[in-house]
């Protein structure tokens, strides 16, 4: 499944109710990630961005950039070829013919239009009625403290840096004179570990000076990449 300029493209408008994320959610973050693909070249992209910003503060979310519109025009500062790959592995996962931008996917378990509020809120109150491990995370003197307890099943551990928050003003490109704002811009996704059904993990990793100004974010994912298990969030600074 290679992504290119035959990828599907796809705007949806949908309202999304900041009530009914508050009945669902509470004033908590939940422990359910969102993920979403997107791209700066792509003009039905900025709606899914502004839902992820709409979601941040529920959800333990990710903005990942992907590469393949880079070839068209403008090229994200944001993108990377690895985004895309976990964008494509996704896609064989859900049996797509093609990936496509944007898409939002939740806890690894549903893939939709990334613009598509109802969805979104739909699918993340489904993946709170999931089984979670208990993960907690901490900055140290000696680096960031992972630790993992009772995972529900198998899992790798997961560590991503992200950017709280940028702009770029693009100058090419289908977005071409527009500002562009994001959060949880992705700058690495790395494993650091493993975890086996009802065992614990417990770590402390050096972390690069960066990531004191950027969010700190942990997960579980089963392979393939599956279900995720389990995920924890550290603002920048904290």
């Amino acid at each position: 499944m290679a992504a290119g300029p035959h990828f599907r493209r796809i705007l949806v408008v949908s309202a999304l109710s900041g009530g009914l994320l508050a009945t669902c959610f509470g004033q908590s973050r939940a422990p359910v990630l969102v993920e979403l693909f997107t791209s700066e070249g792509c003009s039905s992209c900025p709606p899914a961005d502004r839902l992820l910003e709409k979601l941040d503060p529920q959800a333990i979310v990710l903005s990942e950039h992907v590469d393949y519109w880079n070839q068209l025009g403008w090229k994200d500062p944001f993108s990377s070829p690895t985004f895309t790959a976990r964008q494509q592995a996704y896609g064989r996962i859900f049996n797509l013919e093609s990936v496509y931008t944007p898409e939002m996917v939740v806890d690894g378990q549903a893939e939709f239009v990334g613009n598509d509020g109802h969805q979104a809120t739909e699918a993340i109150a489904k993946a709170l009625r999931g089984k979670k491990a208990d993960v907690r995370i901490a900055r140290t003197d000696a680096g960031l403290r992972v630790e993992v307890a009772a995972a529900p099943g198998s899992a790798e551990v997961f560590l991503a840096l992200a950017e709280d928050r940028a702009a770029s003003q693009v100058s090419a490109g289908e977005n071409a004179g527009r500002q562009l704002h994001h959060v949880a811009i992705v700058r690495s996704i790395q494993k650091i570990g493993s975890v086996k059904r009802r065992s614990s993990f417990n770590r402390v990793l050096e972390l690069p000076p960066a990531a004191d100004a950027q969010r700190v974010i942990v997960f579980l994912q089963e392979s393939g990449p599956g279900r995720i298990s389990g995920a924890a969030m550290l603002p920048p600074g904290t």
